[in-house]
């Protein structure tokens, strides 16, 4: 037992006794944390440091007069003077506690250490950033008190037998001050970064009062306020040792250059913390604000000039169909939509906005305007936009620099890379927050496009035409005309190509010829490039459409069709705009390959019945698994999606995708 206390003893004495200069912040952190007492202590810590921040500005700025030969008048520090409460009342015996703690000790870091850390035991009660107001306001008492002392000896008997009791004649003294000229400014100029230290400590302590949601760079800022606090007292202590070893005319004097190393750094880090976090309040405050205008009924043009233009930023608009800068006065009292979108916007998607545009031409109550997001404009991407804005009809937005509500629209309206249109009415109220898969999906069907528009779309089962009616004039007429339409595609020819083959048999067979059936086959793979991304482009719209508002059977038949996007084959079968049913290749190739085998029981139960549930049958014994692939720049996607050929919920993966368009030649992949 006596051999393991003596280890124990031996292992604290090296913890207490290890220097601080080879500590890392999580060391500092984990001897000091045990000191702190999370407390109700409260007292006037705004009032204490207006007095330090008084004391020690007319303090060292005695020291530079006496040293340096500066001249601060007394009308520059009158001027940055500040008031205390005038009821304040100082703590002073736990400033004179402070002060027994740190005065006369030998110079070292491991002993400046421990004397900071008794520090920090004497004042576990109180809060960070007032530990190190109390500390430095001990040290401004004695430091305030010398320099007075040095200044008004010559002419006051009791300050000059004061002063001499205090040693102020050993280092204030002309003869004095020329031999250790550089150790006193070295000492004063820490005296003043400390000050600065401790007062950016009080300022971050201050805005502890805002959420770090809103402020997310205060939580670093925050968790380091201990360590920074710990390097300040301990900078104090040291001062203060350096102090006693001048005045005692001592051989050892305190090294002070590390602290002043530390302290600096410390203060250039906490500066740009402080800078970081006003930003985020005022970027915080400023959303508070666009919040609240969406929230009150104010005229469209108000909304749309704060949310758009930075303060200054003229604030005009580019009318695109009369070639003319027009002023923002020409979207008052009207309904409004915001095309917002990078410069990256494709000509598709400008051509399923035109068909609103066409309609706003004889509704003047209606105005389309676009705005590009560009983080940093070049030359190169102003040629781009300029290039775009021949292609388009509408109002744009020619402020070349940040937009200033661009983190609302990015978090609120989930803006990422594609398109949103966001439309908003004439008291600026958000009817919809993206509307451009709604349009994409239905077009002018859902006009004005509204979330009730949507709604009201939503409830529709027949969503087919939606995607498909316009892909191709035969396709439009068949779906007039009612007919079964086999559309079919895939990765992969061989399967195109058998399922062509067995379709086609089945399309031609006399069985189905007597009964009236009439099949059309529609290849979506054989189509130009433009139709095929068409049609996925809807299908995707479509879903994301409809998979936030309500999952019913019509949402999951979507999402079913989405899965089959990338896989080697899929087919989909509808009678004129009605879905009769979509599979897999596997299973509505082999469907199809063995009509033989089902074709008698169309002649008594009927196609659409026979098909559908001879397509269950092969389902249900063969297993496979559903990919779901959502391009992550489609707006706010679920958190969850159930699968759509099982209740279960499905997996979530991460892919990246790369098709290395926009580089040159000279770009490696």
């Amino acid at each position: 037992m006596a051999t393991k206390h003596s280890l124990m003893t031996i292992l604290q004495k090296n913890v207490q006794t290890q220097s601080p200069l080879t500590m890392s912040d999580e060391q500092i952190l984990e001897q000091i944390y045990s000191t702190h007492v999370h407390s109700d202590t409260k007292f006037d810590v705004q009032s204490l440091f207006t007095l330090v921040d008084n004391t020690l500005k007319r303090s060292t700025s005695i020291v530079d007069n006496v040293v340096q030969g500066s001249k601060t008048s007394t009308v520059e520090l009158h001027a940055e003077d500040k008031n205390a409460e005038p009821n304040f009342n100082s703590p002073l015996c736990t400033l004179k506690q402070i002060s027994h703690e740190m005065s006369c000790k030998p110079p070292g870091e491991e002993i400046a250490h421990k004397t900071t850390v008794a520090i920090l035991n004497k004042l576990s009660n109180y809060e960070w950033d007032a530990k190190a107001v109390l500390t430095l306001a001990s040290f401004a008492l004695e430091y305030g008190e010398f320099w007075l002392l040095a200044q008004q000896q010559p002419t006051d008997l009791l300050a000059k037998s004061v002063a001499v009791l205090k040693r102020v004649p050993l280092l204030a003294r002309p003869a004095a001050v020329q031999k250790h000229r550089e150790a006193i400014i070295e000492l004063n100029n820490l005296v003043k970064t400390a000050l600065q230290v401790i007062e950016l400590i009080f300022a971050l302590e201050k805005l502890t009062s805002y959420d770090t949601k809103d402020v997310p760079a205060l939580l670093p800022a925050i968790e380091q306020i201990p360590v920074d606090v710990y390097w300040s007292i301990i900078t104090v202590v040291a001062i203060v040792t350096q102090i006693d070893c001048l005045t005692t005319q001592s051989e050892h004097k305190q090294e002070l250059s590390y602290y002043g190393q530390k302290i600096n750094i410390i203060l250039s880090k906490l500066r740009k913390q402080i800078t970081l976090c006003n930003l985020q309040i005022e970027e915080a405050e400023y959303i508070r604000k666009l919040r609240k205008l969406f929230q009150t009924p104010v005229e469209i043009m108000e909304v749309f000039r704060f949310l758009i233009f930075p303060k200054d930023a003229p604030q005009q608009l580019f009318d695109c169909a009369t070639k003319t800068t027009v002023d923002i006065s020409v979207i008052k009292r009207k309904n409004v939509y915001l095309i917002i979108s990078t410069l990256d916007i494709t000509d598709e998607e400008i051509s399923v906005l035109r068909p609103v545009y066409d309609y706003t031409k004889s509704h003047d109550q209606y105005k389309i305007v676009w705005i590009p997001v560009v983080e940093t404009w070049t030359e190169q991407l102003r040629k781009k936009f300029e290039a775009l804005m021949t292609k388009m009809p509408w109002l744009v937005v020619t402020h070349f620099g940040s937009i200033a509500g661009y983190k609302y629209i990015r978090e609120e309206w989930h803006f990422k890379k594609r398109p949103l249109v966001v439309t908003l009415n004439p008291q600026g109220k958000v009817l919809h927050s993206n509307a451009f898969y709604l349009i994409h999906a239905y077009g002018m069907k859902a006009f004005p496009f509204t979330i009730a528009d949507q709604e009201r779309i939503d409830r529709e089962i027949h969503w087919v035409s939606s995607v498909v009616g316009d892909v191709h004039p035969a396709v439009t007429a068949w779906i007039q005309q009612h007919k079964y339409i086999f559309f079919y595609g895939g990765k992969d020819r061989e399967w195109i190509e058998q399922f062509t083959k067995y379709a086609t048999i089945l399309v031609n067979d006399a069985t189905l010829k007597s009964a009236n059936i009439s099949i059309e086959l529609f290849c979506v793979e054989k189509q130009d490039k433009s139709l095929l991304s068409r049609f996925w482009s809807g299908i995707e719209s479509m879903f994301v459409t409809k998979y936030h508002r309500t999952v019913d059977a019509v949402t999951q038949e979507v999402q079913r069709m989405l899965s089959y996007k990338n896989e080697t084959g899929w087919a989909l079968l509808t009678k004129g705009s009605s879905v009769v049913l979509s599979g897999h290749g596997n299973t509505v190739l082999k469907t199809v390959a063995e009509f033989e085998k089902w074709k008698e029981i169309v002649i008594r139960k009927g196609f659409e019945f026979s098909i559908k549930e001879y397509h269950e049958k092969i389902v249900r014994t063969t297993h496979r698994c559903s990919h779901l692939e959502i391009p992550n720049v489609a707006g706010k996607l679920p958190e969850t999606i159930k699968c759509p050929d099982c209740p279960n919920t499905m997996e979530i993966y991460i892919s990246y995708k790369c098709c290395h368009t926009g580089n040159t030649a000279n770009d490696k992949h």
